[in-house]
């Protein structure tokens, strides 16, 4: 098993990371939360790692945190939940986001999720309920899920992403999603930031 690599981002076209380690280039497929926080072409950097194996392929993906790893492996054991849908649950939304959606049985905001149905964030919330039980007092992100209940900024995460692919930088994004109003579509959200630029 890899369980992480340090090497030189090669290029960055999200969802997949080319990293050279000494020479060997490593394709990953990384969720856009750990693009948000990599440097850029060049920069050295250490990524956490987890090879996915099936019959057919195997399939590196990348992560920045722990915690991102650790709530994939758990993804990717519920049932009809795949390595590229648990990549884009991550891409969506942060552990936190996730972890309080699942806590107080949030099925909308999970169908937020591109790709995930009534049904599945249903399933999402019944089989991740006791797994996920624990986060959020255990890793010290009690605080923020109260933020996130609160304030229900769902767009936001897919906000960011579609940004990320117009070619904005994070600390632009940032700039530009601060006075967005909340619960608003995500169209308009786009809209809205794309004024303040």
């Amino acid at each position: 098993m890899i369980g992480f690599l340090t090497g030189k981002i090669h290029s960055k076209q999200p969802p997949l990371l080319q990293l050279n380690v000494q020479g060997v280039g490593y394709d990953l497929d990384a969720p856009m939360s750990t693009f948000y926080v990599l440097g850029n072409v060049g920069d050295e950097v250490t990524i956490l790692t987890y090879l996915h194996v099936r019959e057919d392929a195997m399939q590196l993906f990348g992560f920045a945190t722990e915690l991102e790893k650790k709530l994939f492996k758990e993804l990717i054991k519920v049932n009809g939940i795949g390595a590229k849908m648990a990549i884009v649950v991550l891409s969506a939304m942060s552990v936190a986001e996730f972890v309080s959606f699942v806590e107080v049985a949030d099925v909308i905001a999970i169908t937020k999720i591109p790709g995930v149905g009534k049904k599945t964030a249903e399933r999402l919330v019944i089989e991740m309920r006791d797994k996920l039980k624990n986060w959020s007092n255990g890793y010290g992100f009690k605080d923020s899920l109260a933020s996130v209940i609160k304030q229900k900024q769902y767009n936001n995460p897919l906000a960011q992403k579609a940004l990320v692919s117009l070619g904005y930088k994070p600390a632009q994004i940032e700039q530009m999603l601060k006075s967005v109003p909340k619960d608003i579509s995500l169209e308009e959200t786009i809209k809205y930031a794309l004024q303040k630029v």
